[in-house]
């Protein structure tokens, strides 16, 4: 099967680009998910171990706790807890790598050590609409399924698969699998299941990864999850939608960290012709910060909500943003969303 994603023009910058560099830096986006993890941390194994390069990968904030199994995730450096380190390392690199996100925005408040660093920079992602200012290389392909799908490719297309280390398949499969739910969401295309034959031949254990990721919950995790969908969920039986709050009360009463709401979005896509559904969270440190979470299904574009509604944007069938306000507001905001999307969510 044919699966290169590159030009050769574009292959051979890439090449070139990687061969001139000395200093490294891969980073993601604010918040990372297990596919701007996966992804990134693929690549700089790729880096490291067939292409032999200084690589530091570098992420805005914390990431899930339910992801720190990945291979290499110890040596992730967080720029919200070692800001100087973060930009002594963007000053000294020669090569940036924006993996799994499109607009420097995304990285949060480390958007200006990112836009100030004078290194080359190559987009890795698979959103739409990328904003190429100030980018050398851009791969963006949003027909894929993640950034962890983009890297794969280009890791074959460049004559490294026979070479890749099982962490790197580890690495690739996580995010691939996380960003489709476990292979339940935009995860159609044969390619993808040609590219995960692939990484079963590195010796990887899929079901031990899916059990990582998705059996990882505490105890606390587990009884927010049931209290959200019993007591939280406002559900609109009319417009097929629904919306849950998460709120700072609820986070302090059950113990709240990081990746303890991973995925709920999708729970109540569960419910017979459900096909959208909206995750409200409070910000536990900034008042009138909320962040929004949209999950939808076949071609309900949750990704246009994200925009018109919640300063955001996404995928056709997985989005997210954020609302300036209180929960309250944020709810009424949400209900406007439903209401100006009726025709399609009812159709």
């Amino acid at each position: 099967m044919e699966i290169s994603l590159l030009s050769e023009t574009t292959a051979s910058k890439l090449g070139q680009l990687i061969a001139d560099a000395q200093h490294i830096v891969i980073t993601c986006h604010k918040s990372p998910d297990g596919d701007a993890l996966g992804a990134s941390l693929a690549w700089a194994d790729y880096l490291v171990r067939q292409r032999d390069k200084q690589v530091s990968v570098v992420v805005p904030d914390a990431f899930p706790d339910f992801l720190r199994w990945l291979p290499d995730s110890e040596k992730i450096i967080r720029y919200d807890r070692h800001r100087d380190e973060v930009c002594a390392l963007f000053a000294q690199a020669d090569l940036v790598f924006c993996v799994d996100f499109n607009d420097p925005s995304r990285v949060d408040d480390m958007e200006p050590v990112l836009t100030a660093a004078t290194a080359r920079r190559v987009m890795l992602d698979h959103h739409l609409n990328p904003t190429t200012e100030g980018v050398d290389l851009v791969v963006s392909h949003p027909e894929l399924c993640s950034a962890s799908e983009v890297v794969f490719r280009v890791i074959w297309q460049l004559g490294g698969f026979e070479a890749m280390t099982p962490h790197c398949a580890t690495q690739i499969y996580c995010g691939m699998m996380t960003d489709t739910g476990g292979f339940t969401f935009n995860s159609t295309r044969p390619e993808i299941f040609f590219i995960i034959g692939q990484l079963l031949t590195k010796g990887i254990d899929k079901d031990k990864i899916y059990r990582n990721v998705y059996n990882n919950y505490s105890c606390w995790a587990l009884r927010l999850r049931g209290y959200l969908i019993s007591q939280k969920l406002n559900y609109f039986d009319d417009f097929h939608a629904s919306y849950f709050t998460i709120t700072r009360q609820d986070m302090a009463r059950f113990h709240f960290v990081k990746g303890d709401a991973e995925g709920l979005v999708n729970e109540p896509l569960r419910i017979k012709g459900m096909k959208l559904s909206v995750s409200l969270r409070e910000d536990d440190r900034h008042d009138n910060l909320v962040w929004v979470s949209l999950r939808s299904v076949d071609d309900f574009p949750c990704n246009e909500v994200a925009k018109t509604f919640f300063n955001g944007g996404g995928h056709l069938n997985a989005s997210g943003g954020r609302l300036y306000c209180s929960i309250d507001e944020a709810e009424q905001i949400t209900r406007q969303a439903f209401i100006h999307f009726e025709q399609l969510l009812k159709k």
